[in-house]
Order: C-alpha cells, then sequence, then structure tokens
C-alpha cells in the first residue's frame, strides 16, 4: 500500500511538473506575439488576390509608399533646402591680430610683403573660409549654395564663392604683384593665420529641414467608404497595393488605440491548441519524455527559441526564410527519434505562422523542408552527411518557392530574386546545428551519434589503456559490442549506442584486472591466495563501481555510463555465492554481499547488452560449441534472466527477447564455427 501511495505521488509531482513547463513555454510565446494581432489578408504585389471581392469597410486616405515619401523629400530639399552656416567674425580677428604682432615684433610691419598679406587676408576672411571635408560633403549631396549667416542676416552663397584653407593660401600667392617675390612670401608662414571661419549650424539646419519636410504630403487620395479595392483573382499592381497597405495601417492602428483583449484571447487559444496537441502526442506515443524534466525543458526551449527569432525578425522587417528552421528537426532527430522530431518541427511552424505575413506560403515552404532534413538525416555521423542535406534542403526551398510563384500566375522575370538569396543564407546558418549539437551535449548530458563513433574508435587513448590493462575483458567487451549492435539494429534499438556501451561496460575490470579468469594466465588466480568467498565477491562486484568512477573521470556520457551500472543489474556473483553456500549450508547467508548493486536495465539498449555479456561470458565455458549446447545455452541464461526480472522496468517485449536470442544462436554459431583440418603435403 505504500509504494502505491508513493507511485501516485511520484507521477501527481511529474505531471505537474510537466504541466509547469508546458504552461511556461505557452507564457513566453504569448509575450512574443504581437499584441495587436495580424491583419486578416496577406497580399503581395503581383500576386493575384485570392480572396472574395473586397470593398471600402469605411472611408480612409491612401498612404504614400516610404520610397514615395523619400522621393519627395529628396526632390524638395534639393529644390528648396539650403544647409545653413555661421561667419564667425572672431576667427579673422584674431588670425589678423596675429599677423600683424608678430610683423611689428620683428619690424616689418610696414614693408609691402606684409601690407599685401595683411589685404588679401581681409579679404578672403570677408567672402569666407569653409573646412575641405564639408565643401566634399556638399558637392556629394548636390548643394552648390548655402546659407551664410552674418549677424542677423542670411544670405545665399554659393560654395564655389568660398574659399578653403588651401584655396585661401594659393590666392595669396598667385594674386600677389610682380614686383613681390613669392619664395620671399612664402617665408611669412601664412598658413598660420588662415583658418576657417564659415561654421556649420547644425540646429538652423535641422529647423529649416523639418519645415520642408512638414509641407510635404503623406497621402495621394482617397477612398469611399463602400468603394470596390480589387475582385478576386485581380492581380495586385502598385495603386492597389498602396491601397491596401493603407487599409491595414489604419486597421492596425484602430485595433491598437482599442481593447486588444479578443486579439490575445484568440492568440491564447491557439498557443493553448497546438501545446496541448504535442503534449497529446508526447503522452500517447513518447510516454518516456513525459518522465524527464530535461527532456520536455529542451524541447520547448528550442520552440520558444524559434517564435523569439521569428518575432525579431518581423519586428525588423527581415525575411523570415533567413531564419533556418530546419535546425529543429535536425537537432531533435539527433537526440530523439525522427516522428518527435517532425512534430515538433511542425508544431514550431504552425505557432511562428500567426507572427509572420504569407503564412500559407510559409507553412507549404517550412513543413516541407522539414520533412526533407529528417529524410536526408536520419542519423548524423559525419560533417559531410549534414553538408549534403544543407545542399538539399536549399535546392527544395528553391524549387518549391518557384512553384510557388508559379501557381499565382506570375512570370519568371517577376520572381524576387532577393528571396533565393534569403534561402542561401538559411542554408549557411543551418550548418551550425553541427557546433550547436555538440552545445547541447555539453548543456544538456545528450548523447548524438557523431559523439558514439568517436568513441567506438578503438585507438582512443581509454580503450588503448583497457586493452593493455586487462586484453581478455577487453575482448570479451569487444565480442558483446559485436553482438549487442547486431541484436539492437533487429528490433529497432540504437545499434550504436549498444555497440558503445558494451565496450566501455566493463572498464571497471582494468583496476583489478589479475581478479577476472579472461585476464589471468594459466593456474594463476588471486582468489586462492584471498580464500574468501565473500571478499572476492566483493572485488569481482566493485567493478561496476570502479567503472562508474573511470568514466567519470574521462567525461563519458551518461549514456554509456547506463551500461556500465546496468549490465549485472542486480544480480549476484554466483560462483562465490554458491561455494559460499555450499562451504556453509547452515549459516544463514548476507546476500547484499555477494549482489550487485543494480539499478536494472531500463532501456532497449541496456537490456540487450545485459543478455548478450550473460551469454558471451557463459559460452567460453563450454566444453564443445554445438548447435544444441549453444541454442540450449542462450535460452538457459536469458529466460534465468527473466525469470529474475531483470528485464521488468526496460520497454523491451517478449518477442523482442526472441529476436535478440536469434540473433545471439546465430553469431555464436558463426563465431565458434567448425574448421575444416587442411591435407599435409605428400613428399616424395
Amino acid at each position: 500500500m505504500g509504494n502505491i501511495r508513493e507511485n501516485l505521488v511520484s507521477n501527481n509531482y511529474l505531471g505537474v511538473k510537466m504541466i509547469s513547463i508546458f504552461a511556461i513555454a505557452g507564457l513566453i510565446i504569448f509575450l512574443l506575439y504581437p499584441s495587436i494581432g495580424k491583419f486578416q489578408y496577406s497580399f503581395e504585389k503581383g500576386k493575384p488576390w485570392q480572396y472574395e471581392t473586397l470593398t471600402a469597410p469605411f472611408g480612409f486616405e491612401i498612404q504614400k509608399s516610404n520610397e514615395e515619401i523619400t522621393r519627395e523629400q529628396d526632390s524638395l530639399l534639393a529644390k528648396d533646402f539650403q544647409p545653413c552656416y555661421i561667419y564667425e567674425p572672431e576667427v579673422e580677428k584674431k588670425c589678423l591680430e596675429s599677423f600683424l604682432n608678430k610683423e611689428k615684433k620683428s619690424g616689418h610691419s610696414q614693408d609691402q610683403y606684409a601690407s599685401y598679406i595683411n589685404k588679401k587676408l581681409v579679404e578672403i576672411y570677408g567672402k569666407g573660409i569653409i573646412s575641405a571635408t564639408t565643401v566634399e560633403e556638399l558637392k556629394k549631396d548636390n548643394a552648390e549654395k548655402i546659407k551664410l549667416k552674418k549677424g542677423q542676416i542670411a544670405k545665399i552663397t554659393e560654395v564655389k564663392k568660398l574659399y578653403t584653407t588651401k584655396s585661401a593660401y594659393e590666392e595669396i600667392l598667385e594674386t600677389a604683384p610682380s614686383n613681390l617675390e613669392k619664395q620671399i612670401l612664402r617665408g611669412y608662414d601664412i598658413n598660420k593665420y588662415i583658418k576657417e571661419n564659415v561654421l556649420f549650424d547644425k540646429e538652423t539646419t535641422e529647423n529649416l529641414r523639418n519645415e520642408v519636410i512638414k509641407n510635404i504630403s503623406l497621402t495621394k487620395g482617397r477612398i469611399q467608404n463602400g468603394e470596390k479595392i480589387i475582385d478576386h483573382g485581380d492581380i495586385i499592381t502598385d495603386q492597389t497595393y498602396d491601397v491596401l497597405n493603407s487599409l491595414k495601417q489604419v486597421i492596425m492602428e484602430n485595433r491598437g488605440k482599442t481593447n486588444t483583449s479578443l486579439v490575445r484571447l484568440g492568440q491564447f487559444l491557439i498557443i493553448f491548441a497546438a501545446l496541448s496537441i504535442f503534449s497529446l502526442y508526447l503522452l500517447k506515443f513518447r510516454k518516456n519524455f513525459t518522465l524527464s524534466i530535461k527532456d520536455m525543458t529542451f524541447m520547448l526551449t528550442m520552440v520558444c527559441l524559434m517564435c523569439a527569432i521569428t518575432t525579431f525578425a518581423i519586428k525588423y522587417e527581415m525575411s523570415s526564410y533567413l531564419i533556418p528552421y530546419t535546425i529543429l528537426p535536425i537537432v531533435i532527430s539527433t537526440f530523439f527519434d525522427t516522428r518527435t522530431a517532425l512534430f515538433l518541427h511542425i508544431t514550431t511552424v504552425l505557432l511562428c505562422s500567426f507572427i509572420v505575413p504569407a503564412e500559407f506560403e510559409f507553412l507549404f515552404l517550412q513543413i516541407s523542408a522539414g520533412m526533407i532534413s529528417i529524410c536526408t538525416l536520419k542519423d548524423l555521423c559525419q560533417r559531410s552527411q549534414l553538408v549534403k542535406s544543407v545542399c538539399v534542403i536549399t535546392l527544395v526551398y528553391f524549387a518549391l518557392y518557384t512553384g510557388v510563384i508559379l501557381v499565382h500566375e506570375r512570370t519568371i522575370g517577376e520572381i524576387n530574386w532577393m528571396t533565393y538569396i534569403a534561402f542561401l543564407i538559411n542554408g549557411l546558418l543551418l550548418l551550425f546545428a553541427y557546433p550547436l549539437i555538440y552545445i547541447f551535449e555539453k548543456i544538456f548530458g545528450y548523447t548524438s551519434n557523431v559523439t558514439l563513433l568517436e568513441l567506438a574508435n578503438t585507438n582512443n587513448p581509454l580503450l588503448l589503456k583497457f586493452s593493455e590493462t586487462a586484453p581478455g575483458s577487453f575482448q570479451h567487451s569487444m565480442q558483446v559490442s559485436n553482438l549487442a549492435a547486431d541484436a539492437a539494429s533487429r528490433i529497432g534499438g540504437n545499434a550504436m549506442l549498444a555497440r558503445v556501451g558494451a565496450l566501455y561496460h566493463d572498464i571497471g575490470k582494468m583496476k583489478n584486472p589479475a581478479f577476472f579468469t579472461e585476464n589471468q594466465s594459466k593456474g594463476e588466480n588471486p582468489h586462492d591466495e584471498i580464500n574468501n568467498e565473500q571478499e572476492s565477491a566483493r572485488i569481482i562486484i566493485s567493478h561496476v563501481k570502479d567503472g562508474l568512477e573511470i568514466a567519470e573521470k574521462n567525461s563519458l556520457p551518461l549514456s554509456v555510463r547506463d551500461f556500465i551500472r546496468t549490465h549485472h543489474a542486480k544480480s549476484k556473483a554466483k560462483y562465490f555465492y554458491n561455494t559460499y553456500k555450499n562451504k556453509h549450508p547452515e549459516v544463514e547467508v548476507d546476500e547484499a554481499a555477494f549482489t550487485y548493486p543494480g539499478p536494472l536495465p531500463f532501456s532497449k539498449e541496456t537490456a540487450i547488452v545485459s543478455m548478450c555479456d550473460s551469454v558471451e561470458a557463459a559460452s567460453k565455458s563450454l566444453s564443445e560449441h554445438t548447435d544444441k549446447s549453444i541454442n540450449d545455452l542462450v535460452e538457459k541464461i536469458i529466460d534465468g534472466q527473466i525469470t529474475d526480472g531483470i528485464f521488468k522496468e526496460a520497454p523491451i517485449t517478449l518477442h523482442d527477447i526472441e529476436v535478440v536470442k536469434s540473433a545471439l544462436k546465430e553469431k555464436l554459431k558463426t563465431i565458434y564455427h567448425t574448421r575444416i583440418s587442411y591435407p599435409e603435403l605428400n613428399k616424395k
């Protein structure tokens, strides 16, 4: 009764956690949705109107497009606007005083050179000196005139009549009388006394610019209440597009000013429905995921992240086709399975479709691309697979988008080629799935096939050390890995995970290799020196604990460590257990001293490795390897495990177990097949 109550409490606790995670995800998505909802019609310039005939529900002004307003602004500013500059008399005064003071000290103030320079400086400053950089900027803006303000008077001045410091210096030298030598003029350091005295007046210029812009009309006509805007099937022209866009702006502005509670209610229902459908899928077909808070958090975080990126892109008027939505099914199928990946991808694009424009086109392209990504990248093991898949996904985007355009009766010449560039960028971003998988592995503790492939390499340092320290145990592990991989593939398990788990399941034997028969030389058994069954059992059983310590030290993934802790489940070290009982028939045995700590296998793969480990080890003890002896051995070992309840927590059926038995029998018969005798060569 107590266990039942504990299970109910545990299930309720997990249920509350699951609901909480979905509620938090739903709230995040809800907050990401635009608060004023979407315009009820989707339209694009050059495409046919797909809805019924539309008439104006009220009168409204036709708004000019941003491009039209910008053109008018540029035209008016070029025609009626001149930037404003201030004439600064203090610059002239300081420079002239400095020049005259210097010449007085040198005694040249009355000579003809000083008089000429002083006269020219006064003349040049009177016309104005402006910076060369400003002149270049004015030329770029095609501004030939400026408004020059001297005191309270402002007048229009041609830019070409103003001097720069360089042209002022050249003017003084080039217009000097013939009786003055230029070499002597240069000795007066004229450059020191030529400074800019025409300075930009930013505040006044901005005020003048705003005055000009205020005179621009933002509308170009009016649509009357009830006036027909467009018929079903009509092509949306530039003019019709502006009318539809104006109607959209007015409606969206009015929604923003009025109560948006109904819009938010609709968004809540949409999000609730989408997430509920996904949770129903998990409860019906992937219940094990609902028992893992980590898995649920990871999946829903991916959904929220995609919705956030979509909202950001639409807010800043970026194309939604830049967003690599197919990263989600690639990552999910790598860590979980393709069915869940597709279901989560569809849920995500359904939620995002209420954020983007042209939702039907968006849904068609993204769902199709997601299907292709799953079909082309079922088992990601190499980088080349990802590159090939990205190429196929990009080509599918190209083909489907072109098909959509042609269905809408547009010509090739009207295609927006920037969309194809967006697809190319999308493809490049998809390549980041490879490093993302590595990052998610480290954050969430998942194991991808790429990592498993690296761990399966027998040249990696840990396996090399294993083969050198405990060669017999290593060979046993190699045999178990081959058996487990074949068995797992036959019942739909993860063959790569089973292979790697089997390779590492006995690494704990490296600590005391000589205590295990497969590593012992003939006649050498350290257990004989101990002569204590309980101590011997402790050493044998401790290889599980030692293996976990070695695995943690070498940063093996949790999924691989599961094989170390479960391959003996809660079975007994039977050799020493039986020996002890035979020696002490009247003594009550402390069974805990002879029992492995467990836990029981809890996945198909761990159950398979447990079977293969026991069968492969026992096969070494057969005196002869006949079909009958191998069949009997496999049946006896695995049936004994079933009787002991070893597999009661693993999602493996009796049919699966029979298939595994069959696979083991076939493999063992192949391993222990009889070789023919080679005839001796007759000697003459």
